[in-house]
């Protein structure tokens, strides 16, 4: 442990005094971005004892240990409170890891070097609407890094979800039910592609022709046989006034058939808690909710790195807990020395079975790291709740062009009233063919028009 130079009173009246003004910037010690520009770390923004669980615990929880039931309750405060119950009563275990000081370990290493670079060129236009100082669409990067209210940091989660310029994941899903007996279980791939705000892919920043859509994003079934070939594709207006459109393929009927696009909070697919608003935690556009507001800040446990298991041929993970141990995900989390809590309503949904949803920002990348759903009574409802990953490990590693790539591994969708759980991994390839991959132009042609539906349908 090192000496504690400033008491965990500290931090406390700091994200307290940030609190009762409803600013956002992140920082206690010195702004975040000041000491990201000078030093490539954040380690000068924080106290030690929010960048150490050793340290923040007194000791009672240190790098390497696990939390479960025993001891849970000595980081309650550092818990979302869906997550607390899982590990309190269900045998969820968390294993703790180092905090992670060195920025560009923690996305895309082009999504963060334009972030960087860009920053302060973003402002809403008269819709409301991110665009540049000059009026164009967003060029690149999170556009509000040193988010200063609740509207801002979930412009930056909805402006890129993947964070990559295009995103195909290969995604195995079982959908458990409260005796822990798969119910169902899937294999699909889900594929994203930004026509603006590109990085790497070309033509950039933008797509000719295409600059008045946000993206393209597509979800289709290769398994089991009864689901084989069911497709949705999304197409997102730039208008985050607007919604999406939204299509889909069945290959009982063998046409491409378009969807009421309002019917976002229910599952894809029978047994599936996973619904189209919870991409991301923010899988509507930003004007469909409402009432954005900071209700919290402080430090969190969250799932943000060495989540790739590159140890298996596959990626794929092992799992624990709940009846019959298959519940959870075996996951690895560190303290997160500034998480901002942003509630927000659902105003243009009025038979959404939610009345608002809570999601937990990493304030050192604007990162979704946790997300609680409530009832129409204003009860804890259900969560979503992913892990990420930087995917290299020793020898080990997966490259994204000359970066190790970074994205999701895992992801628990989980009905607290019911005990239902839906897992999904992103695993590396799926059989027919279907790899892991980012910023590959081709994304496009093979999964995101109605031309590729109906192929996928029919293969």
């Amino acid at each position: 442990m090192h000496p504690i130079r400033y008491p965990r009173s500290h931090s406390r009246r700091v994200f307290l005094d940030k609190l009762a003004r409803g600013v956002a910037g992140a920082g206690v010690l010195m702004p975040l971005w000041q000491a990201i520009e000078a030093h490539g770390e954040i380690d000068r923004a924080y106290p030690h004892e929010l960048l150490s669980i050793e340290d923040y615990t007194r000791g009672a929880i240190k790098t390497g240990d696990e939390i479960s039931a025993a001891n849970v309750d000595k980081v309650k405060d550092l818990l979302e409170p869906v997550k607390y119950e899982q590990i309190a009563k269900l045998g969820r275990r968390l294993q703790i890891v180092k905090t992670t000081t060195e920025l560009m370990r923690l996305g895309p290493w082009e999504y963060l070097e334009a972030t960087a670079r860009n920053r302060g060129q973003a402002q809403f236009d008269k819709d409301g609407n991110v665009v540049t100082r000059d009026g164009k669409p967003w060029i690149g990067g999170n556009p509000f890094p040193d988010a200063n209210s609740a509207i801002e940091l979930f412009a930056g989660l909805t402006m890129s979800w993947g964070r990559h310029d295009a995103s195909f994941y290969a995604v195995k899903e079982t959908d458990l039910l409260e005796d822990g007996n798969p119910a169902y279980e899937y294999q699909s791939g889900w594929a994203e592609l930004s026509p603006v705000a590109r990085t790497v892919l070309e033509p950039k920043p933008y797509w000719p022709g295409h600059e008045d859509k946000l993206r393209y994003q597509s979800v289709f079934f290769t398994a089991p046989q009864n689901a084989r070939g069911t497709s949705f594709l999304n197409i997102w207006a730039y208008d985050q006034r607007e919604m999406p459109y939204l299509c889909g393929y069945l290959p009982e009927f063998k046409r491409i058939r378009t969807y009421p696009t309002n019917q976002r909070f229910e599952g894809l697919m029978p047994g599936s808690n996973l619904y189209l608003s919870d991409a991301w935690a923010a899988g509507d556009p930003l004007y469909t909710w409402g009432n954005y507001r900071i209700v919290g800040r402080g430090p969190f446990l969250a799932a943000v790195s060495e989540n790739w298991n590159g140890a298996h041929a596959n990626w794929e993970h092992a799992t624990h807990g709940g009846p019959k141990g298959k519940t959870f995900w075996d996951t690895k989390v560190e303290l997160v020395p500034e998480a901002i809590v942003v509630e927000a309503e659902p105003v243009k949904f009025p038979r959404a079975p939610v009345s608002k949803k809570r999601v937990w920002f990493d304030a050192r990348t604007g990162l979704p790291i946790g997300m609680v759903s409530y009832d129409r009574r204003g009860e804890a409802y259900r969560s979503f709740d992913g892990a990420y990953a930087l995917y290299e490990n020793g020898d080990r590693r997966f490259m994204d062009g000359a970066h190790a790539y970074w994205s999701w591994a895992h992801v628990h969708a989980f009905d607290l009233q019911t005990g239902r759980m839906t897992r999904l991994e992103q695993v590396r390839e799926l059989p027919g063919g279907y790899r892991s991959s980012a910023n590959d132009a081709a994304i496009y042609d093979k999964y995101l028009t109605n031309a590729a539906l109906m192929r996928l349908g029919s293969a």
